[in-house]
């Protein structure tokens, strides 16, 4: 199998920022008195699959000729693909994974739309994390930050639609609106004792990539906010910056920054280590293993760094955390990472319809999966909620790093 040639989808959160922006091969013809089957065969347009022996479809084409027959409004079933879309999404949801989705072709051409300035968006990433919709993180300047929303809020309602029974794309169709407009979204917070209404206005959102920050006592700072296409780029100049400043030690901010593209993340890992090391691993269904090495630019190997993080950091930030823990012994300082860890394949099919199908999970260098477990900070750092006067603005986590970085 020929992992490489995948279409892989590599910003494996699903994002909010908008810059303005089978089952057909697994219905098994079994059931010989089926009242429309034909009119379904021709809605299919394609021959009868092989049996699954441990299946029994009769249930399906009863439950199908039970609606054409007694089902009171039957304006509904006459798009009879639109049914079998339906049926279609029924069995990619039944597999329980929130990055799986079958998309109809309507949400396959907003999936893939281009974002060029088409649709505005509340500047967040979110995701689905044990089975409730989640902000991973808003990100810095955006309206989700300047609504106050947070990294862990969960989404109880978009408006006045409950999110329990949407997928995630679902959701991104109704929180993603033109510029300008308000959406409002009910959240549900540790600190809450009862669920709070924000609103947001939508807006065209610019990625914001990195910024830097030349600290006392030879300390620079670089936050990256997304790996990007060009964060590769931007990370570039950050260690020309950190060389012409005279910095001598760095604190490597990844906070809020919910991923992006993995050959990214292997570019930025490889300024700290040298060419050859794994930073990490994609495992797929059949036990195979692609691994991706460092290219050695090492102009960061000896460098004293600690790695800032929090619930925000996810996807590529956490391949980038943990290959720098695993193999340069980097601190981890902040709050445990999101924990998304898998790689998902878009697949196009029929009627212009598409799948995205998990198809791998990624792993640190030293084994670590990342999916649903996230990774542990060597040193945890408590952040209130509700903080003193004068502290308003205090960075906890930041201070800390400065701290331990002071020691090394």
């Amino acid at each position: 199998m020929d992992y490489g040639m995948r279409k892989k989808i590599v910003i494996v959160v699903v994002t909010l920022l908008l810059l303005g922006a089978s089952f057909v091969a697994g219905i098994y013809y079994g059931y010989e008195n089926r009242p429309g089957a034909e009119r379904v065969l021709n809605v299919l347009g394609q021959a009868p699959p092989p049996s699954y022996g441990d299946v029994d479809f009769n249930l399906f084409w009863n439950v199908w000729s039970q609606l054409e027959e007694k089902f009171v409004d039957k304006s509904k079933l006459e798009d009879r693909q639109n049914l079998v879309f339906g049926a279609i999404a029924g069995l990619v949801k039944a597999v329980g994974d929130p990055h799986t989705e079958f998309f109809p072709p309507e949400e396959t051409k907003q999936f893939q739309e281009d974002i060029s300035g088409a649709f505005g968006g509340i500047g967040a990433e979110i995701g689905i994390r044990r089975g409730i919709l989640t902000i991973i993180a808003p990100l810095k300047g955006t309206p989700a930050e300047q609504a106050g929303l947070k990294a862990g809020d969960q989404i109880f309602k978009v408006d006045d639609t409950i999110t329990a029974d949407l997928t995630l794309n679902e959701a991104v169709q109704i929180i993603r609106g033109p510029e300008g407009t308000k959406v409002r979204l009910t959240i549900l917070r540790n600190s809450f004792d009862s669920a709070k209404d924000f609103t947001v206005v939508r807006a065209i959102i610019k990625i914001p990539v990195l910024t830097t920050a030349k600290l006392e006592n030879g300390i620079f700072v670089i936050k990256l906010h997304h790996f990007t296409q060009n964060a590769g780029f931007e990370f570039r100049k950050a260690v020309q910056e950190f060389y012409q400043t005279n910095s001598s030690k760095l604190i490597f901010d990844l906070r809020n920054n919910p991923g992006g593209f993995l050959i990214v993340s292997v570019d930025i890992a490889s300024w700290f280590l040298p060419a050859g090391e794994v930073v990490a691993r994609e495992r797929f269904a059949d036990g195979k293993e692609e691994v991706y090495r460092s290219v050695g630019y090492r102009m960061l190997e000896n460098i004293p760094i600690v790695v800032l993080v929090n619930e925000g950091s996810a996807s590529a930030s956490e391949i980038v955390a943990g290959a720098l823990r695993d193999l340069k012994g980097s601190k981890l300082i902040g709050a445990k990472t999101f924990g998304k860890g898998s790689v998902q394949e878009l697949v196009n099919l029929e009627k212009k319809s598409s799948l995205k199908v998990t198809i791998a999970k990624w792993i640190t260098p030293n084994g670590t999966i990342l999916e649903g477990n996230g990774l542990e900070p060597d040193v945890a750092v408590d952040v209130p909620e509700e903080r003193p006067n004068g502290e308003e603005e205090k960075d906890y986590i930041l201070e800390k790093g400065i701290e331990v970085l002071r020691g090394l």
